[in-house]
């Protein structure tokens, strides 16, 4: 996959929303405020994403291109190279990020989300 192809999968999932925090370069994706997955633009290739502790060990025993979370608590997030995984398992990934973030949220917060 390619950066403009996670991107447009990300904010395709309900009430996504997309900003620049840090800095032009690292684009943040966000479900009610909350960020669940980080991309640098510019490196191409490279997305963090939240992932369940134990899976997270799993994904990273398994697969060279998933490693702990750069800058990130490495307990919870992975940075995965987009780029050599299949794009199954980035979208997969990514929707299971969104999920975690999701389910953190207040009902009153899903519900004005209209989730």
């Amino acid at each position: 996959m390619y950066v403009d192809e996670v991107r447009a999968f990300a904010l395709s999932l309900p009430a996504v929303t997309e900003d620049f925090p840090f800095d032009e370069e690292t684009l943040a994706l966000r479900i009610g405020g909350k960020i669940f997955a980080l991309m640098p633009l510019e490196k191409s290739g490279k997305i963090n994403l939240k992932c369940d502790p134990e899976r997270a060990i799993l994904l990273r025993e398994e697969y060279e291109a998933i490693q702990p979370g750069y800058h990130m608590n490495k307990k919870m997030w992975n940075t995965v190279d987009f780029s050599q995984i299949p794009p199954k398992l980035t979208r997969e990934l990514i929707e299971h990020s969104y999920t975690l973030v999701r389910d953190s949220l207040s009902r009153k917060i899903r519900t004005e989300l209209g989730l």
